[in-house]
């Protein structure tokens, strides 16, 4: 069974940063791609950035020019930078797939606030 396990995520002032960490068993993202989604309160998840193998990348418009996806593939680890972040960007944080399934994980809060 693919399960994957988000970190980094925080407290963070508006205009702040943080990089997010995704590892995954049985899954190789240099292989198959990756993603990361967001779920805010009482919205649907909904796709933030994702990477293909051979690194052709897509932003939701939202993020552009403030979000970096980025995988290191000897050590099977996806990453998301964010940088200027904003109260709107206040979510649980996900990583899975190039195209989702069902195997989501914990997550990881990001909450930006003063």
């Amino acid at each position: 069974q693919v399960q994957f396990v988000e970190s980094g995520g925080g407290l963070v002032q508006p205009g702040g940063s943080l990089k997010l960490s995704c590892t995954a068993s049985k899954y190789a993202f240099n292989i198959h791609g990756m993603s990361w989604y967001r779920q805010a309160p009482g919205k649907q998840r909904e796709l933030v950035a994702r990477i293909t193998p051979g690194r052709n990348i897509d932003y939701a418009d939202a993020v552009k020019g403030r979000f970096t996806i980025s995988r290191d593939d000897a050590k099977n680890t996806g990453y998301l930078e964010m940088y200027r972040l904003k109260p709107e960007d206040t979510a649980v944080y996900y990583c899975n797939r190039y195209l989702p399934s069902g195997d989501w994980g914990q997550g990881t809060q990001v909450t930006v606030s003063s």
